[in-house]
């Protein structure tokens, strides 16, 4: 039964989690996963500059984090060639996208996104009441020219692409990207989810233009910097769009030691440098593993690799299903034709193992049935 006190927007929602946790999983299983490859986490972890920091600020855990956060906004900024002005910090880009979407759109507003991409955007986006207008992908990749086409067909107010992508892990280049922004209808801003940019070559990531008012850029420290858990990440913008975070953000929703440690993780470049190239090294040996065993791994710009199936979404269900009872944990995109893929974190090179073992035996577990 609803709560009657609350407003009928939210009692008209159902209660739902864009991603059910492997704990859960693993608590309705009884046994933990030998291989955790499904929430494009990094299992290197942060780097010994950020670990050492974020030990140290446990002392001072009893303070609230610095809400403005000056230290970390000004290495941001200086990483970046921009004034500090432009950037804001909140907890992962899931939170940032919350606070977007409370500040730019109203119950009835309409929203464009891609059907099958990241499902925590549509998640706030119905918090709010928004429209959501869904464009599909263009074989495997996300349609830009289709995205800001609908946006102006529909009056958007936001229009959402991920690059690279999640789920799929395919990229666009600089130029299409930017010639999304150039595109990007009056009165609408474009939401660039950069998440996994680390991974991908240079020449995907359009010049940072904070003059530019028609585009807001995330990017996070959950993902290449090994913190997901420490939940979190920063938008680039205009200042106006950048500073307007501070009217309704959680100011103290950072705390102080997910600050210390992405402020040491910034200048920790070696450290990045090397996960980039043991990330690379795990894409190669999960396509390796697909392809040994009859599946097709597509070219991925992320931490993980996403694998056609050869079939439907039924057949890469069951797949999946049949992984996680031999104990290894993988996701896979929710929206058909995508479905028909399996998506496969990088983990460790024991994690990889159990992965290159079971995988046959999940195969075989399917033809059995």
């Amino acid at each position: 039964m609803s709560d009657p006190r609350q407003t009928p927007l939210v009692r008209s929602l159902p209660s739902t989690v864009p991603f059910v946790a492997p704990e859960r999983l693993e608590a309705e299983r009884g046994v933990t996963f030998d291989a955790r490859l499904g929430a494009n986490e990094l299992p290197f972890g942060p780097s010994p500059k950020a670990r050492a920091a974020m030990a140290e600020a446990v002392e001072d855990i009893w303070k609230y984090g610095v809400a403005d956060m000056p230290a970390l906004r000004g290495a941001i900024a200086a990483r970046h060639g921009i004034a500090p002005e432009a950037v804001t910090v909140g907890e992962g880009i899931d939170g940032l996208l919350g606070t977007l979407v409370r500040l730019y759109v109203a119950e009835g507003d309409a929203v464009v996104t891609s059907d099958g991409s990241y499902p925590t955007f549509n998640y706030h986006v119905a918090g709010v009441g928004g429209v959501l207008h869904k464009v599909p992908y263009r074989g495997d990749f996300e349609d830009p020219e289709a995205l800001v086409a609908r946006a102006a067909e529909v009056g958007a107010k936001l229009v959402y692409l991920s690059n690279p992508n999640n789920p799929m892990g395919s990229v666009h280049d600089a130029a299409a990207v930017q010639a999304m922004i150039d595109s990007v209808p009056e009165g609408c801003l474009m939401v660039l989810d950069e998440a996994y940019t680390e991974f991908a070559p240079a020449s995907s990531r359009p010049e940072i233009d904070t003059t530019d008012r028609r585009v807001i850029r995330f990017r996070t420290f959950s993902k290449a910097y090994g913190m997901a858990g420490a939940r979190i990440a920063y938008g680039i913008a205009h200042p106006e769009i950048a500073g307007s975070f501070d009217k309704i953000r959680n100011h103290f929703g950072v705390n102080r030691i997910a600050q210390a440690g992405a402020l040491a993780a910034l200048g920790d470049e070696p450290w990045l440098a090397d996960v980039v190239e043991q990330v690379a090294r795990g894409r190669d040996r999960i396509a390796r593993i697909a392809q040994q065993n009859g599946l097709t791994p597509l070219p991925s710009a992320t931490n993980f690799v996403t694998v056609d199936c050869g079939r439907d979404g039924d057949h890469a269900r069951a797949l999946l299903a049949a992984l996680t009872a031999r104990g290894v944990f993988v996701r896979m995109p929710g929206v058909a034709p995508l479905d028909r893929c399996i998506r496969i974190s990088v983990g460790t090179e024991a994690e990889l193992d159990v992965l290159a073992e079971r995988l046959p035996l999940a195969l075989r577990d399917l033809g059995a049935g």
